[in-house]
């Protein structure tokens, strides 16, 4: 039987950083498996081919919701990276850490080694930030390029303008001292690229030499010896005879939110209530797959006069002028991320802090989702709720590894959230209609001005609100005492020897950002527990 010193299941963000910390140990060996295909299309690597792969089974898991009861019944899409890179090679790039306080609150929960000022170097260690910022909170040596949106459009600086007019200050690094505010946004982007963690952590793994990357190949479950785990069994391409594989260290499973909680239940951890029904015998009783977490996001649509936006640009000759300009180097559409414009806001303002998040772009998607832009000039004001106070679950429904697992997010289940998310609306309408975006507004076609009262509202956001992609919290990190805890504050699962799960579902709570930095940053810092290093020093000057 082949024999590894680690074994990391999945080849995305978390998974990729794992394999080139590891390998910079001399003679380390690491096997890393990826359900999906290599990175090899070139919409995985210009930036606005997210359009095109986000949706494509080739290169993502077309995950499904269960329906929603206080979305309408509902079901929403969850596509996830189903390819080298995972989810980094088809998100919409944004770099987001979140608030001091979101990692405050993991460490005041006994996660010892995880307040904002142990998490910071990690943060700082992973990017090489492009332009001015404070170095104090902001890196310039690391493998990820962080960079600023370089397409200034009048209507991104009209919207600033009136953020500002409104009482939303300007704030041109959310990831530096504080968040709140507005600016241009902050992606992985670089000279026109995109900076997936395939590109940037994982190939030079593989230059090592001592990485062996399977693409195409699925674990389907973790093998044990007594409460040690010791490998996977795997299979390639739907072979019906699986394949196995021993880890002499530690089997590391970093499939994402959605996918290792499936394979831990499959493996016999989990609540019985969850294996029970499909026969499979227990091993250890952990609240795996539940505190699922994500973002619940609604988008406000308006047309426009006066300007030519990202939908006219898309087209026809003026979309050949843009890929001219992009392989010149120069500021193009294939080179944004989805939002250009952030914002972040009190949906009261007896608040200390933002609990907001929006976006602002110069285009348009019908029905506020992404994928097929509208026929007329368009711009969007997106907002969601920071801290969802609604959980839900991901249970694997078969004892079948081919079947995908039942997700319920339970969006808008609590009645603080639907309060929230109706203001952020209220909030993103006025953005729309603020004095200097007047000359190019011509009318709100996105909910429409019909929509007046509370209800209105909360049934527009019913109806098409959607997720962010920010799922977290199924294998959540706390004591052992908690009953709510899968993992401990090494990110080894409780009760089990050699086992790690390493990225966003070990997140106590949902942070105030998108998920693929904090990502990054978990999986820096679990290398160095892992390989038995001192965490990195607190920065000066920062307390």
């Amino acid at each position: 039987m082949e024999t590894f010193d680690y074994i990391i299941v999945g080849a995305g963000s978390a998974g990729s950083v794992l394999a080139q910390r590891l390998t910079e140990d001399p003679g380390v060996t690491v096997c890393v498996f990826e359900a999906g295909p290599s990175d090899w299309h070139p919409y995985l690597h210009v930036p606005a081919g997210f359009i095109k792969t986000v949706f494509d089974p080739r290169f993502s898991w077309r995950f499904q919701t269960e329906p929603g009861e206080a979305i309408g019944g509902r079901r929403i899409a969850l596509p996830q990276g189903r390819v080298v890179g995972g989810s980094s090679s088809i998100n919409g790039m944004i770099f987001n850490r979140g608030q001091r306080a979101d990692f405050d609150a993991w460490a005041e929960a006994g996660n010892r080694g995880w307040g904002y000022l142990d998490i910071l170097p990690y943060f700082r260690r992973i990017e090489r930030v492009v332009g001015d910022a404070d170095e104090r909170y902001r890196g310039r040596d690391g493998q990820l390029s962080v960079t600023r949106t370089d397409l200034k459009h009048p209507l991104c600086e009209a919207f600033i303008a009136g953020a500002a007019g409104a009482g939303i200050p300007a704030n041109p690094d959310f990831n530096g001292e504080t968040q709140a505010g507005a600016g241009y946004m902050q992606r992985s982007i670089y000279r026109g690229w995109r900076q997936s963690t395939a590109k940037t952590y994982l190939r030079r793994a593989i230059r090592t030499g001592r990485v062996d990357l399977r693409t195409e190949t699925t674990v389907v479950g973790i093998t044990f010896e007594g409460k040690r785990a010791t490998g996977v069994s795997y299979m390639r391409r739907g072979q019906s005879q699986p394949g196995a594989i021993q880890a002499r260290r530690e089997v590391l499973v970093a499939a994402g939110a959605l996918n290792s909680p499936k394979l831990l239940q499959l493996s016999g951890i989990g609540p019985a209530h969850v294996l029970r029904p499909l026969g499979i015998a227990q091993r250890r009783d952990l609240p795996v797959g539940e505190n699922l977490r994500d973002h619940f996001s609604v988008r406000v649509v308006a047309r426009v006069r006066g300007c030519r936006t990202i939908n006219d640009l898309a087209r026809g000759h003026r979309l050949v002028g843009q890929v001219a300009r992009w392989a010149l180097g120069m500021p193009s559409i294939l080179a944004l991320s989805p939002a250009l414009v952030h914002w972040f806001w009190k949906s009261d303002p007896r608040l200390n802090a933002p609990d907001l998040q929006g976006i602002f772009t110069p285009a348009s998607y019908k029905e506020g989702l992404i994928g097929l832009l509208d026929d007329f000039p368009g711009m969007t004001v997106g907002v969601n709720q920071h801290r969802p106070e609604s959980a839900g679950w991901v249970r694997a429904r078969s004892p079948d590894p081919a079947v995908d697992p039942a997700i319920q997010p339970n969006y808008l289940a609590e009645a603080h959230d639907r309060d929230v998310l109706v203001k952020g609306i209220r909030l993103a309408r006025s953005l729309l209609r603020s004095k200097e975006l007047a000359p190019y507004f011509v009318e709100e076609s996105l909910p429409g001005a019909a929509a007046t009262s509370d209800d209105d509202l909360l049934a527009f956001a019913r109806k098409y609100g959607t997720t962010s992609y920010h799922l977290v919290g199924t294998c959540r990190m706390g004591r052992a005492n908690d009953r709510t805890a899968v993992v401990d504050d090494e990110l080894r699962v409780h009760g089990v020897d050699g086992l790690r799960v390493v990225d966003a579902s070990v997140m106590p709570n949902i942070p105030s950002a998108n998920t693929h930095a904090a990502t990054l940053m978990i999986a820096e810092k679990a290398a160095d527990i892992i390989r038995g290093r001192p965490a990195l020093p607190h920065v000066a000057g920062v307390d």
